[in-house]
C-alpha cells in the first residue's frame, strides 16, 4: 500500500486482499455457528454425560480452524507463521488431548475463533457490500443499456435516461473501488496483525533452538579469516594450477612432436590439474559469489536453487539492494540450508521467502522432510548464528520429528 496509487491498485494485492477479506467472512461465520452450535448442545445435553464431549470439542475446535486460517494467510502473508503446538510424536489420543489443553496457544486459538466469527466476519461482509455498490455504479451504463426502455434510478426519484447519461456513476464507482482496494488492504493488514499475534508461537512455546552469540567474539577473526582464505586461494593456490597446466601443455607438444609414449600420460596430468583448477574456482566463488556482488540477493539465492537438488521455490522481494553485510548472511544461510536439506532431510521441496520490512529482513526457508535437526551438533548453522548476531539479528531454527523444518533469519539492515 505504500506503493504509488497506480500502481498498487493495478497489481495483484487488491484482488488478494478481497479474496483475503471475503473468504474470511464466510470462513469466519461458519466458525462462530459451529462453535456456537457446540457450545450450546454441549451445555444442554451435559447432563446426560454427552455434552461434556460436545464441550471439550468446543475447547479444541481453535486447533484445526488456526491450521486452516495459517493457510489462508498466505494470500496476503508471504512469510509463514509458525505452528505454537508441540511435537508429540508417538503420543495417544488422550495424552495428545491432554497436551495440548495444557497449551496456552490452544486458548489464544480458540480466542481468534470467536474474534474472527464476529469482528472479521462483519468486516468482511462490509467490504463485500461496498465493492458490490461499486461495481453497480462502474457497470451502471451497461446496466441502463440492458434493461432499456425500462429506467434505472441510481439515486430515489431520478432516472437515468441512457448509458452516456450514466457515466458519472461509472465515475464514482471508479472511485469507489479505488477506496474499497486501500479500505480492503487496511482490514487485510489488520487481520494479519492479529492472526500473528494469536496463531503464532510465543518465545517460551518455541520448539527450536534460537542460536544467538555475541557480536564481538568472532567478528575481527571471521572477517579476516575470510579474507585471507580468499587471497591465498585466488592469488596462490589458484595461480599455481594455472602456470601447472601450462607447463604441462608445453610438456605436452614437445613430447608429441619427439613422439614420446609418455605423451598420454602428460595430457592425462594435464587434463587432472585443468578439472582441479575448475573445482578451485568453484571453491572461491563459493567463499563469495560473484553475481551476489553484480545483482544482489534475489539473484544469488536463484542460481544456488537452480543448482540445488531439491526443487526449490524462491519468492524474494525486495524494493532495493541491502547492505553487503546483510546480503552476506543472508546468502550463506540460504546456502547453509539447502545444503543441510539435500544431505540429511530426505525433503521433496523447498522454499525460500524474503522481505523486507520496517528496515528489517526475514527470510524463511522451509522444507518438508523429516525434521529432527540438532542444529547445535553443527558448526555450520552456529557460524551462521554468529554472523547474523554481529549484525544485531538473530538465526532460529524449529524442526520438530517429523518436519517440517524451518530456519528463519531477522537481520536489520541499519545494524
Amino acid at each position: 500500500m505504500r506503493q504509488p496509487p497506480l500502481r498498487f491498485l493495478l497489481s495483484s494485492w487488491p484482488w488478494r486482499a478481497w479474496a483475503f477479506l471475503l473468504s474470511g467472512a464466510l470462513t469466519g461465520l461458519a466458525y462462530v455457528v459451529v462453535l456456537t452450535a457446540l457450545a450450546v448442545f454441549g451445555v444442554i445435553l451435559s447432563v446426560i454425560g454427552v455434552g461434556l464431549v460436545l464441550l471439550l470439542a468446543a475447547t479444541v475446535f481453535g486447533i484445526p480452524v488456526a491450521a486452516l486460517e495459517r493457510r489462508r494467510l498466505r494470500l496476503v502473508e508471504p512469510v509463514p507463521v509458525l505452528d505454537p503446538h508441540r511435537s508429540l510424536p508417538g503420543a495417544g489420543r488422550r495424552a495428545r488431548l491432554s497436551a495440548r489443553l495444557r497449551e496456552r496457544s490452544t486458548w489464544r486459538e480458540l480466542g481468534y475463533v470467536v474474534v474472527s466469527g464476529v469482528v472479521f466476519a462483519l468486516a468482511g461482509f462490509g467490504v463485500a457490500i461496498g465493492l458490490t455498490f461499486a461495481v453497480v455504479l462502474t457497470a451502471a451504463p451497461l446496466i441502463v443499456r440492458a434493461v432499456a426502455p425500462d429506467s434505472v434510478m441510481l439515486i430515489p426519484g431520478r432516472a437515468i435516461e441512457s448509458p452516456l447519461h450514466a457515466l458519472p456513476a461509472t465515475a464514482a464507482g471508479l472511485v469507489a473501488l479505488a477506496l474499497c482496494a486501500y479500505a480492503a488492504g487496511l482490514l487485510a493488514g489488520a487481520q494479519v496483525r492479529t492472526a500473528v499475534f494469536l496463531l503464532s508461537p510465543r518465545d517460551e512455546e518455541r520448539q527450536v533452538v534460537e542460536l544467538t552469540r555475541s557480536r564481538a567474539r568472532l567478528a575481527d577473526a571471521f572477517e579476516a579469516e575470510r579474507r585471507r582464505i580468499e587471497r591465498d586461494l585466488h592469488d596462490g593456490a589458484q595461480q599455481q594450477l594455472v602456470a601447472l597446466t601450462m607447463t604441462l601443455g608445453l610438456a605436452e607438444l614437445e613430447l608429441r612432436e619427439s613422439g614420446s609414449p609418455t605423451t598420454e600420460l602428460v595430457a592425462r596430468a594435464r587434463g587432472e590439474a585443468r578439472l582441479a583448477l575448475t573445482q578451485l574456482r568453484d571453491l572461491v566463488r563459493g567463499i563469495y559469489p560473484q553475481v551476489l556482488t553484480d545483482h544482489g540477493l534475489d539473484a544469488a539465492v536463484a542460481e544456488i536453487a537452480l543448482r540445488s537438488p531439491i526443487p526449490v521455490g524462491v519468492d524474494i522481494d525486495l524494493p532495493r539492494r541491502l547492505p553487503d553485510a546483510v546480503e552476506t548472511v543472508a546468502y550463506f544461510t540460504v546456502t547453509e540450508a539447502l545444503t543441510n536439506a539435500a544431505k540429511h532431510s530426505d525433503a521433496s521441496e523447498m522454499s525460500v521467502v524474503g522481505r523486507l520490512r520496517n528496515g528489517r529482513l526475514t527470510l524463511v526457508i522451509t522444507d518438508n522432510g523429516s525434521g529432527g535437526a540438532v542444529p547445535a551438533a553443527g558448526a555450520g548453522l552456529q557460524g551462521l548464528a554468529d554472523r547474523a548476531a554481529i549484525l544485531k539479528g538473530r538465526l532460529v531454527v524449529s524442526s520438530p520429528v517429523g518436519g517440517p523444518t524451518r530456519v528463519r533469519m531477522e537481520v536489520p539492515c541499519s545494524a
